[in-house]
């Protein structure tokens, strides 16, 4: 009797303990065996390898890290990263508002941080960037990113009056600016 697939197989045992009989999914691989032992055996002796082992060398087919175009795209991509918060961020500081409070105070705390690390780190970032053709374009674009978050967290300290940018924060002797509008409600007061 042949397995299925016509390919000759091992017998199988039920659990009666009667006859070899053959069952579908129980296979006992100590008895024949159709395929030649030369492709699964070395050269000493009757060692089975696996079913699929080869002892031929096996030819690289790794992604080689010359490929141009990823290289430089992923350099793009370090460069870009800073310019790419700015919208982020922009949100976070209309969301947070500009009353003196802890959440606006963390929110321009870490605007400001994020940009001044990425500055102090521009040498890491400049040898990430060495393998590209167009390195100092994009180490160009990636400081004026970080100006700009850096300008943003400036912006928004000023705005919440954080800033000394009047002479009244300076001198005990003048008087600060007196607002010429107040409004409230909706309504001019």
């Amino acid at each position: 009797m042949s397995s299925p697939g016509g390919q000759g197989g091992g017998t199988l045992s039920t659990r009666g303990g009667g006859g070899a009989k053959r069952m579908k999914w129980a296979l006992e691989l100590g008895l024949g065996n159709t395929r030649g032992r030369g492709d699964r055996q070395s050269n000493q002796g009757d060692v089975m390898y696996p079913v699929g082992y080869s002892d031929k060398p096996v030819p690289d087919t790794s992604v080689q890290e010359t490929d141009r175009n990823l290289v430089e795209k992923r350099c793009w991509d370090v460069a870009l990263g800073p310019l790419k918060q700015i919208p982020m961020n922009l949100f976070i500081m209309y969301m947070s508002g500009n009353t003196i409070s802890i959440f606006p105070i963390m929110m321009v705390c870490m605007m400001a941080w994020r940009p001044i690390q990425a500055l102090m780190s521009m040498s890491a970032t400049f040898k990430l960037l060495e393998s590209s053709s167009q390195q100092w374009l994009q180490g160009l674009v990636y400081l004026i990113g970080n100006l700009l978050g850096s300008a943003l967290a400036i912006y928004k300290c000023q705005s919440m009056g954080l800033l000394p940018t009047h002479s009244s924060d300076w001198l005990a002797f003048i008087e600060p600016p007196q607002r010429m509008e107040i409004m409230g409600g909706g309504m001019v007061l």
